[in-house]
């Protein structure tokens, strides 16, 4: 199994370059300048520097032994992107583009951010390095994710929200787009998932891939053995093609992907392009779309604003067309309930997007033997949505 789109930045018949003629340039300049960086010893150096003495890598592997128990079958890990800083994973990605913005002389940075985990994590990295920013937000995510805002504006980041369309993450790349069009000779785009034309959905998962590269060393120290499934929730699927990624050429270990199921597939209020897509072009890249017959982007639903996206990372196409990985979904009261669960259990609060990864693991691991083991991804935590929940819940905070 190849670990690298070909030549054109496909991943099977996915992927590409679908831009405008003025973008095309950044494309091949960026492509140009990561194909050295990944062989150049110095950046390297200062990637895994940054990884480990800003952002705190490695990430713990937790045995969840209350989560276990509660849920009988098979043990459980975590795998801890939420002790990151800044709260997610997101960081590993703002990093290294940032590095690889300073080495192409650009000294503005713009982002997209649905959570605004990705935003916070972009406004992070430019402050470190004393970049300008500016991050594009669909205004109804500004909303449920207030918190995150403000922090981006602490950070020195300037929060440019978007009232068009859906008013949520599929707007905010568009718009950030826009701006880059405008400004390729002067910005960098850091765009936040393995999304978008090549080569930024192979260059992200290289960016992910230390948490399934962690994973792995962590899980044959623990156990011994390899896991027997790994579960990630996945929005565009930057965290999950992370955790997978250093484990695809491993036949026995399995990977379900959970997608957003919002209200449920048959209301149409979702966003589970597996189960209610197909094949069409977005935002740069070909890969599975939430659309009408007019090939229209259909409106999408999710009660995690990082999960509320219309499409998915081409690389994860690929994979569900060769039943390399299983994509599922998690309805919004699946994953509430799951919010709530890890947080009485464990005493962790994970993030609403996360905690479609663990309403998965409550459906499975009781269906396994406690001889199997199961790693869940937790990619971010909840602190940025205990105030959407509470709202949610008739809660004044």
């Amino acid at each position: 199994m190849s670990m690298l789109p070909d030549s054109h930045g496909r991943f099977g018949p996915y992927g590409g370059r679908y831009v405008p003629e003025t973008l095309m340039p950044a494309l091949l300049e960026l492509e140009a300048e990561y194909a050295k960086v990944k062989k150049d010893r110095r950046f390297q150096a200062d990637l895994a520097y940054y990884l480990k003495q800003y952002v705190g890598r490695p990430t713990s592997l937790y045995r969840a032994d209350r989560l276990t128990k509660k849920l009988g079958g098979a043990k459980i890990y975590l795998k801890r992107e939420d002790l990151c800083h800044t709260g997610a994973h997101k960081i590993n990605n703002a990093i290294g583009q940032v590095l690889l913005a300073m080495r192409m002389k650009k000294r503005r940075i713009i982002a997209e951010t649905g959570a605004g985990q990705h935003g916070v994590a972009t406004a992070t990295a430019a402050a470190m390095f004393g970049l300008e920013c500016e991050v594009y937000m669909g205004t109804d995510d500004m909303q449920r994710q207030a918190l995150n805002v403000y922090r981006m504006r602490l950070l020195g980041a300037t929060v440019t929200g978007v009232d068009a369309g859906s008013r949520t993450l599929k707007d905010a790349i568009s718009e950030a787009m826009r701006d880059w069009t405008t400004n390729v000779r002067t910005t960098h785009y850091i765009l936040g998932s393995v999304l978008g034309a090549h080569p930024y959905p192979m260059m992200i998962r290289d960016f992910q891939a230390i948490i399934g590269k962690e994973a792995r060393k962590q899980i044959l120290a623990a156990e011994g053995k390899l896991p027997n499934y790994l579960v990630a929730c996945v929005g565009g699927g930057s965290n999950s093609i992370g955790l997978f990624h250093a484990f695809l050429r491993d036949p026995k270990v399995k990977m379900i992907g959970v997608e957003a199921g919002g209200s449920g597939i048959v209301s149409g209020k979702h966003a589970a392009r597996f189960s209610g897509g197909k094949p069409g072009v977005l935002q740069g890249t070909m890969t599975y779309l939430l659309q009408d017959e007019n090939g229209q982007i259909n409106l999408t639903h999710s009660v995690s604003a990082g999960l509320d996206y219309a499409a998915v990372g081409p690389e994860h196409s690929l994979y569900h067309d060769q039943g390399r990985i299983e994509y599922t979904y998690a309805t919004d009261t699946e994953a509430m309930s799951a919010f709530d669960l890890l947080a009485r259990e464990e005493g962790i609060v994970p993030a609403l997007e996360s905690a479609h990864a663990i309403a998965e693991v409550v459906k499975l691991a009781p269906k396994l033997k406690k001889s199997q083991l199961i790693i869940a991804n937790l990619s971010g935590r909840g602190d940025k949505d205990v105030q959407q929940v509470a709202k949610m819940r008739g809660v004044e905070l």
